[in-house]
């Protein structure tokens, strides 16, 4: 099958390797239909590393998939050859303490595909992953769309885990593809007001189709005192989409007393700098986001009945052999691109 390797910094290589094979009774073998790229993708291509994962190259990265069964192990009751599915990258091992208290998301022993040291990614033909992860889609649904099921569950169980109640009025800093999942969410629920920030034009125009109170660039606005004019009591909830430490700190100011910060966005830096008395003296909660937790098919199912979000969403196209383009024009955020979708044929 063909693979694509990131062989180093900015730098991928297509070759020809050798087809997975299944191996346990719960296997299934997956031929790749797309494959969306990711910003935590983005931080392997550019550094190397998110914190203690480091990438061994050369390294198959990628985890946004969708695809076909080809072919099940002897225990597989989930799935059939030939039908269409979504794949959730997380593989738990269902003993440990936390996946017997519902947080598969945290196991002991969790493998993620694309993870270094854990397991190998989806740029290539075929993957073999357990049956767990494997969600069928409707007939209808484009791989394409079943592909946004992966980031569109994070923006369903940050907004989940938040404390959000009827009316909390509350800001998305970052409206990139984990931003935008997040005010697909929040418009699905009774919400007060929104205000969204981005650096790039297009993606603060895109945030436009969610009807947000106020939107803004902060390089070129001041953003706490546009919102603060707007809500002198200040907001309930901040999602920091970004992955920017200083929309972090800047999310802080934005809070009321009680607020609460969630941090959605994976920055580069291994430390995070927050202003510790505003912090204490506001007795503001901040909540940690690790990728999500039973929300797939929340997110299939959403996707199942408003399409055209992930369509909206998917701005370029690319085939497996023009994967540095793909992951540069997403690294550079060039040409108003919001997914980057890669397609094996």
């Amino acid at each position: 099958m063909k693979a694509s390797f990131l062989t180093g910094i900015r730098r991928f290589e297509t070759s020809e390797i050798g087809d997975p094979q299944i191996i346990n009774d719960t296997d299934v073998l997956v031929r790749i239909k797309a494959v969306g790229v990711c910003g935590s993708d983005v931080h392997y291509y550019t550094t190397g590393r998110i914190g203690s994962q480091v990438v061994q190259f050369p390294f198959i990265i990628g985890h946004e998939t969708a695809g076909i069964v080809e072919a099940i192990g002897g225990g597989v009751t989930r799935v059939v050859p030939g039908q269409k599915i979504a794949i959730d990258p997380a593989v738990s091992c269902g003993d440990c303490d936390q996946c017997k208290a519902g947080r598969e998301h945290t196991c002991r022993t969790l493998r993620f595909m694309g993870a270094p040291g854990q397991m190998e990614g989806c740029m290539r033909e075929f993957v073999v992953i357990d049956e767990r992860c494997c969600f069928p889609i409707p007939q209808t649904m484009t791989f394409e769309q079943a592909a946004i099921a992966e980031p569109l569950s994070i923006g369903i169980y940050s907004v989940e885990r938040s404390p959000l109640s009827a009316g909390s009025n509350v800001a998305v800093l970052g409206a990139g593809p984990i931003g935008v999942s997040v005010l697909t969410t929040l418009r699905s629920k009774e919400v007060g007001r929104i205000y969204v920030t981005d650096k790039t034009v297009e993606r603060l125009a895109f945030s436009a189709k969610f009807n947000p109170e106020w939107s803004g660039n902060p390089d070129s606005s001041n953003v706490p005192a546009e919102i603060s004019r707007r809500e002198p009591l200040l907001l309930d909830i901040v999602y920091e989409c970004s992955g920017d430490p200083a929309a972090s700190r800047q999310a802080v100011e934005l809070l009321k007393p009680g607020g609460t910060l969630v941090i959605v966005g994976i920055t580069e830096t291994d430390d995070l700098s927050l202003p510790i008395h505003d912090l204490r003296r506001k007795e503001i909660t901040i909540l940690n986001i690790r990728r999500q937790c039973r929300c797939t098919q929340k997110a299939i199912d959403m996707i199942a009945a408003r399409c055209v979000i992930a369509d909206r969403m998917i701005t370029h196209r690319f085939r497996i052999d023009e994967t540095t383009r793909a992951f540069d024009l997403v690294a550079n955020r060039l040409d108003g691109v919001m997914k980057a979708m890669i397609s094996f044929g």
